[in-house]
C-alpha cells in the first residue's frame, strides 16, 4: 500500500487549516504557499474534503476554507480514508463479506487482515489536533 500525493497534500492542508485559521478563513493561496503545493493541485482536493464534511468553504473577500469540527475531532485514518478510500494493504479484503474466491483457503488472508487492522488502528488513532501540535513543535515560530 502506498499513499499517494492525494492523501498527503490532504492530511498537510488539514493541517494548515488547524494551525493557521484562527476563526478567520484561510486562502488556498495562503496554504499553496505555505505548504508548496500547486493551487492547481489544491483545487482538486480540495472538493473532496469538502464533500466528506471536513471543510466548509467560503466566497467573497474574505472567503476561503475553515475545519468544519474541531481538530481533535479528526483522526489521520479518516482524512486518508477521504481521498485513498480503503487502506487496506490488498484489494481482496476492501470489500465485506470478503468476494475473494480463495477466501476460505487462503493461507494469507488472516496476515493481511491484521495488517489491515494494524494500519487502521494507527491512522485513527492519530488526530488532526496531534498532528498540528507537532507541526507547530517543529515550527517554533508559530
Amino acid at each position: 500500500m502506498k499513499i499517494s500525493t492525494k492523501g498527503r497534500y490532504a492530511l498537510r492542508i488539514m493541517i494548515d487549516l488547524a494551525v493557521y485559521e484562527n476563526g478567520s478563513c484561510v486562502r488556498l493561496k495562503d496554504i499553496a504557499e505555505r505548504e508548496g503545493i500547486t493551487l492547481k493541485y489544491l483545487e482538486q482536493i480540495m472538493p473532496l474534503l469538502t464533500r466528506a464534511g471536513y471543510v466548509r468553504s467560503f466566497r467573497g473577500n474574505n472567503g476561503g476554507y475553515m475545519l468544519a469540527k474541531n481538530p481533535e475531532e479528526y483522526t489521520a485514518g479518516e482524512i486518508l480514508r477521504a481521498t485513498e478510500g480503503s487502506l487496506s494493504p490488498v484489494a481482496c479484503i476492501e470489500d465485506y463479506p470478503n468476494r475473494c474466491v480463495r477466501c476460505g483457503k487462503c493461507p494469507t488472508l488472516s496476515f493481511w487482515e491484521g495488517m489491515r487492522e494494524v494500519i487502521n488502528d494507527y491512522a485513527d488513532g492519530i488526530t488532526l489536533a496531534a498532528l498540528a501540535k507537532d507541526y507547530k513543535e517543529k515550527n517554533l515560530n508559530l
